[in-house]
């Protein structure tokens, strides 16, 4: 059986009661019997993993690695996986590289096919930290399907931290944003843009992010998000502008909480 989250409120409400409730539902959610036979199956097994072709040949190793990386859906597409995995990152003519979900980039680098002699699958602490994050992903899928505003909120946070130590360029993190559907939605509905925007050559998309965030944040660039402050207000702008373009929430009392973040 395995734990479902509880979250008793929607939008920013609600986010605060998982914020504070996070850690022990967490730590629930892990002491499942689902998800401890599927750790302990990979703790087991994964050293013995040596290539890439081993790895999508065990559909039990592949789905917490996968899942570990928020790549679920792709358990079936073990010929576009492999190819993923062999190619690695070093070469900047690989798959993973060439994709604009960097998260195939992440998996690739992570394990190490393609770029390493040696995968990084037999070092010691490999099988911990994938562990880890798949945990968090798993989490983070349960509480989405109580409501998905909150998954999304969750992701962000660990995808932020991610993005702003990055080794890249200040558009090169916006690149990311946008390339990232998870992360765009959040940004979209905070920034009050519409989806279409995604039609529009990626210079002029870019300079829209770029001025929606100055307005409503004071500041351009996505290392601003490194304050845990200026975090919170982005999560807290999404979830009111989700919840009042859901129609589930008092219009009156988003709307005014929306003009309130607005004019700060």
């Amino acid at each position: 059986m395995t734990y479902q989250p509880i979250i008793p409120f929607s939008g920013y409400a609600g986010w605060v009661v998982l914020q504070n409730t996070k850690e022990n539902q967490q730590a629930a959610f892990n002491q499942s019997v689902t998800m401890q036979r599927e750790v302990e199956y990979f703790r087991e097994n994964i050293s013995q993993i040596t290539s890439a072709e081993d790895l999508v040949s065990d559909y039990k190793l592949l789905k917490v690695a996968l899942g570990a990386f928020g790549l679920d859906d792709d358990i079936n597409n073990k010929f576009f996986i492999e190819k993923v995995l062999n190619d690695g990152t070093l070469n900047s003519d690989s798959l993973a590289n060439k994709l604009t979900d960097k998260r195939y980039l992440e998996f690739s680098e992570a394990f190490g096919f393609g770029d390493f002699e040696t995968p990084n699958t037999v070092l010691s602490a490999f099988p911990d930290e994938i562990v880890s994050a798949y945990q968090e992903k798993q989490f983070q899928i349960a509480v989405g399907e109580q409501n998905e505003d909150m998954r999304l909120a969750l992701n962000l946070k660990d995808e932020l931290s991610t993005l702003v130590a990055k080794d890249t360029t200040d558009n090169g993190r916006w690149y990311s944003v946008m390339g990232n559907e998870a992360m765009r939605t959040v940004f979209e509905t905070a920034l009050g843009l519409p989806s279409s925007i995604s039609n529009l050559d990626l210079d002029q998309q870019l300079t829209i992010f770029r001025d929606k965030a100055a307005q409503y944040f004071g500041d351009t660039e996505i290392t601003q998000f490194e304050n845990p402050e200026s975090q919170e207000d982005l999560i807290k702008l999404f979830l009111i502008r989700a919840e009042l373009n859901s129609g589930t929430s008092s219009t009156s009392s988003a709307s005014n909480a929306l003009a309130l973040l607005s004019a700060s």
